[in-house]
Parts: structure tokens; C-alpha cells; sequence
């Protein structure tokens, strides 16, 4: 089997990666703070900032795939986060992982963004659609992805939809706040006025994990579910599958939250990957499973 590292194994989605490449290939996974479900697995804690603990984890683990999902995610910085954290991050480590898997000849899957496309140009947005960025964090995704470009030809660049389901161990998405508020009767505000085409976190895993094993490079494809609905369309979904009250969700718009950035449509077309031969499942199939087993 292939040696994968992955960055960010703690993450929302690197827990879930960590689960199912584990499954079929001989995987190293990173954190740095929350260690999450890393320990179940063979691990490194790194800071990936750090030129030299990046050489060292290569030099060490030799993969032949890198999966890179480590990033700072806040579309709206935090009050102790700095441009400056944002762009290390995001771009400058990222150009260190990509001349890295270049000199080891591993091919490196980044896990990118929906947000890096202009969020009012249309709807179900292919890969070559316009890019305009709305947030430092899609801004430096975008630049990231520039990186890679300029660093090695052996790579694949995700653009990434809306992920929801329930984070394990730390972690959490908007989605497991949303379910549980709902639980509990508590009101929840949904956006009548964004709309993406969100895939589950078990769907992306696995779909990661079949595009780690075809011969497939020097490619940007969209990774998103099968429907463009705004979050609160979702938010329906779950209370017609869940029983919770329909009622408790409240509309409100992009324009009710100060500084958000206005996103207004990043919809995917997915053709490129469904001509992959891969499929995604429903949101309902999605919602039902995860309902089913809460």
C-alpha cells in the first residue's frame, strides 16, 4: 500500500479522511493543537509554518500522496488572527508541502474552496468559471492554489462545497450547531440568500479516498453534493427527516450579519467528477443516515 500524510488530520474533514484512507493505504496523519481521533492512528504533531518539521515528517513518512487540508478556515478573522497568520498558513506552507512533494515525487491533493469563485456570477459554477474571492480565507485558498501550480505538475486541487454532518471529537460544522439547537427547540437563523451545493463529510472522505487511488493529476475539480439549496433550505430538510419543528427557523439574509462576506451563489457543477465514474449521494440519503445513527 501507498504512504499517505495527511495535514490537519484533527480537522473536521481530516478526522473522517483519517477513518477512511486508513482504509486503504498506509496513512501518517498531523495536528497541532486538538489531537481528535490522530492518536488512533500513526501521527506526528507539527506546526506546518515550520519549514524544518515539514522536511523532517517527508523525510520520515516518504509518501507518495500528500493529502493537505491543514488551513485557517474563519471566513471572518478572529479578533487574535492577523492577515499576516492567514497568509503563512494558507499560501506560504502550502508552497513549502508542494516543493516538498515535488522533491519526493508524491502527488499532492489540496482540499480548496467553493468560496475562491464569484459568488454572483450564476449558478452550478464549472471549473473554469470566474474567480473572485470574498474572504481572506478564499483569498488565500486561491493564492494556495496558484502555489501549487508553480511548484509541481503532480497535483489535484479540490474546491470543496459546504461540508456538513457531525464533527468528531472537537470538532464541529455550522450543520451539528444547527441540528442540535433544533433538538433542543432552540430557534435557529438560516440564510435565505447563499446558496452552495453541500456534500456530506463521510461522502467527501470517501470520494478523496478514490481519487487518491486513480492516475488522476494536473487537475482542479469541484468536490459538492448533487443539489443547490441555501442553508435555509437545508435546515428544512433536516426537520422534515429529524421531526424537529419547521418554525423554529428563522430567514434571515447575508446582509444581517455585519462584516460577512457576500457570497451570494458558489454553486458546483460536478460533471468533471461524476465523468471520474464517482457518485454523490442525496442530502436527504445523507440527512436520513445521519439522523438514523445519532
Amino acid at each position: 500500500m501507498k504512504n499517505v500524510l495527511i495535514t490537519g488530520g484533527s480537522g473536521l474533514l481530516g478526522q473522517y479522511l483519517n477513518i477512511a484512507i486508513s482504509k486503504k493505504f498506509n496513512i501518517h496523519t498531523t495536528y497541532r493543537n486538538n489531537p481528535g481521533n490522530c492518536k488512533e492512528f500513526p501521527y506526528s504533531k507539527i506546526n506546518i509554518i515550520n519549514k524544518n518539521e515539514l522536511r523532517m515528517i517527508f523525510d520520515a513518512v516518504k509518501p507518495e500522496i500528500v493529502i493537505h487540508t491543514a488551513a485557517i478556515t474563519n471566513p471572518v478573522p478572529k479578533e487574535n488572527q492577523s492577515a499576516k497568520e492567514y497568509f503563512e498558513t494558507n499560501v506560504t506552507a502550502t508552497k513549502s508541502i508542494a516543493m516538498l512533494c515535488e522533491k519526493y515525487k508524491a502527488k499532492l491533493i489540496y482540499i480548496s474552496t467553493d468560496l475562491v469563485y464569484a459568488g454572483y456570477r450564476g449558478s452550478l459554477l464549472k471549473e473554469d468559471a470566474k474567480l473572485i474571492p470574498a474572504s481572506l480565507y478564499a483569498e488565500t485558498k486561491l493564492v494556495g492554489e496558484t502555489k501549487i501550480k508553480e511548484s509541481t505538475e503532480n497535483y489535484l486541487i479540490l474546491r470543496t462545497a459546504l461540508l456538513y454532518g457531525f464533527g468528531l471529537n472537537h470538532s464541529r460544522c455550522h450543520f451539528q450547531n444547527m441540528f442540535d439547537d433544533l433538538k433542543n427547540n432552540k430557534p435557529v437563523k438560516l440564510f435565505t440568500d447563499q446558496f452552495r451545493t453541500p456534500i456530506s463529510l463521510i461522502d467527501a472522505a470517501n470520494i478523496i479516498t478514490d481519487l487518491a487511488e486513480m492516475d488522476v493529476k494536473g487537475e482542479t475539480i469541484n468536490l459538492g453534493g448533487l443539489e443547490k439549496v441555501s442553508r435555509y433550505e437545508l435546515g428544512e430538510i433536516l426537520c422534515s427527516l429529524a421531526g424537529f419543528d419547521k418554525n423554529l427557523i428563522q430567514k434571515i439574509t447575508i446582509d444581517d450579519i455585519p462584516n460577512f462576506p457576500k457570497v451570494e451563489d458558489v454553486s458546483l457543477n460536478t460533471d468533471k467528477l461524476k465523468s471520474l465514474g464517482i457518485g454523490v449521494r442525496t442530502i436527504e440519503e445523507n440527512i436520513r443516515e445521519l439522523v438514523a445513527n445519532k
